[in-house]
């Protein structure tokens, strides 16, 4: 197998290649059009970050990543995003020269590390295997039944943590008891959970800052200006919580950033409040379904099940260091 560099004339063959290959494992085929969305238009395109695999005329494989300083860890990683390779020529050792292309990329702009993490720009959508009728908005890194998994493993990169993704249809949901009653108690504490009004809720934008979650603090603020609803938990008049915004996309699928409490005020179950209230939420948006990842280990999964959201798929979050000469 050959491999060189891509060029955008390689789209239409590439398209091809993903959509007998990699929906295999649940990602969603892509037209041309969406390809070039995904791979080609954002902001951190790097064309010398992008493989293909040649047999003769016939293109086999395809790999790509991509960088970008201001991403999370940006300043020293480069990040994975896909290598495919067609079955009829599937062997371990085109994975390892496509991942090598990818890896010395990174080594020449100065990276220490290579990554697999869902704070890659790319985002890969995938169809929730018990309803491919619906989807997740972002693959948060390579699940282990697909044969790149077992590659990186083999090259050296370490497997750090597990992410589920996790999937609620709305239709029977309801808010448990228990919920309720803790809602109850948390009022006693002259705690309330509602819908963020501007003209009487103060301090939701420091709030966000608190939290120090950079993609909070644009996402949420860039909803609050335009009146987008999101759900709070106030003392008085001050927000000491959020989870939203709620929003309702176009598959019917609802959209929310994050859940999020003050530290001065955890422990009295407000944020368990908030996601199910959010959760009712999206509901009386008309939502269809829910999805969202956590890790395996987050404490948070449970509140979660309780909620019955079941895990649809496992991803691998894996890492590199990158050795210079």
């Amino acid at each position: 197998m050959r491999i060189r560099p891509f060029i955008e004339e390689d789209s239409s063959a590439v398209v091809e290649l993903w959509n007998t290959e990699a929906t295999k494992y649940d990602y969603q085929p892509f037209t041309e059009l969406s390809f070039r969305e995904a791979f080609i238009e954002h902001r951190y395109y790097d064309a010398d970050c992008m493989w293909v695999g040649c047999i003769g005329d016939d293109i086999v494989s395809f790999a790509a990543g991509c960088s970008g300083d201001d991403l999370p860890l940006g300043h020293i990683a480069g990040y994975i995003t896909t290598v495919i390779i067609a079955n009829k020529v599937a062997e371990a050792k085109h994975s390892d020269a496509l991942l090598e292309c990818l890896e010395e990329r990174f080594i020449a702009l100065g990276k220490k590390q290579s990554e697999v993490l869902f704070f890659n720009p790319v985002k890969l959508k995938w169809n929730i295997p018990s309803n491919p009728n619906h989807e997740h908005n972002n693959a948060p890194g390579i699940s282990k039944d697909q044969p790149l998994y077992g590659a990186l493993l083999t090259r050296g990169y370490l497997d750090r943590a597990t992410q589920c993704g996790m999937y609620l249809p709305l239709s029977d949901f309801t808010i448990p008891e228990n919920i309720i009653e803790k809602e109850k108690n948390i009022m006693g504490l002259e705690y309330q959970i509602t819908i963020f009004n501007p003209s009487v809720h103060t301090g939701l934008q420091s709030l966000l800052s608190v939290l120090q979650n950079t993609q909070w603090e644009k996402d949420v603020t860039y909803y609050m200006k335009r009146n987008v609803p999101i759900v709070v938990a106030v003392q008085g008049t001050a927000c000491v919580g959020f989870a939203g915004p709620i929003i309702r996309q176009d598959n019917g699928r609802a959209f929310f950033s994050g859940i999020g409490v003050h530290p001065e005020h955890e422990g009295y179950g407000l944020g368990s409040v908030l996601f199910f209230r959010m959760v009712d939420a999206f509901k009386r948006a008309n939502c269809d379904y829910i999805t969202l990842f956590t890790g395996r280990e987050n404490p948070a999964i449970r509140i979660y099940q309780k909620a019955g959201f079941t895990v649809e798929k496992e991803f691998s979050i894996l890492r590199k260091e990158l050795e210079h000469e």
